[in-house]
């Protein structure tokens, strides 16, 4: 049960209620906070609409970050975000096969990007030789984003956790495909 209510648009402010547009208890519970909650929207809203990265990558290393760290809800949430951006079923079973130290049939540049978001969530940074394998296939700003985006969604879990937000039960579903070591 969460630590914090869940507000409704008729409990917020008229100036945020956009923000509860996309219906779910992290919005619900963030929008506690109304102007910290609009700011997390900016960068998350940035991340999935704006970044330049390839949004199958971007989206690889999200459920790499949210399987690494047991997040029912960051892992499950972004299965089904991921498949609107061309994850298939095939690359999450890569990404728990590469998970497992085991070889996958994922191209190299995503089994890289995978290896970087674990290392950023094991170690808290990335290894200089993963950074450089990534860096051969991606701009500059590319890189900005990819490590950004890594480090906002272990941000993410963390609240998640934090806050003990519960996970939608339609999303119980996508757990009973990918069911995560050591989650109920």
């Amino acid at each position: 049960m969460a630590r914090l209510p869940y507000l409704e648009a008729d409990q917020v402010a008229p100036e945020y209620r956009d923000m509860l547009k996309r219906n779910t208890n992290l919005h619900k519970l963030l929008v506690n906070s109304p102007e910290m909650a609009r700011a997390f929207h900016g960068i998350g809203g940035y991340i999935r609409f704006k970044s330049k990265l390839d949004p199958r990558l971007r989206e690889l290393a999200i459920l790499q970050v949210g399987w690494m760290e047991k997040s029912e809800y960051e892992f499950t949430h972004h299965v089904k975000i991921g498949k609107e951006f061309g994850v298939t079923d095939e690359d999450i079973s890569g990404l728990m096969a590469e998970t497992d130290g085991k070889s996958s049939k994922l191209e190299p540049l995503a089994k890289a990007i995978l290896k970087g978001a674990r290392e950023m969530v094991r170690e808290l940074a990335m290894s200089d030789a993963t950074f450089a394998e990534i860096r051969q296939h991606l701009s500059d700003e590319h890189m900005v984003d990819l490590v950004l985006t890594i480090a906002f969604y272990c941000g993410v879990v963390r609240v998640l956790a934090t806050m003990k937000i519960d996970n939608e039960p339609y999303y119980k579903e996508v757990l009973e495909q990918y069911p995560i070591p050591g989650v109920n």
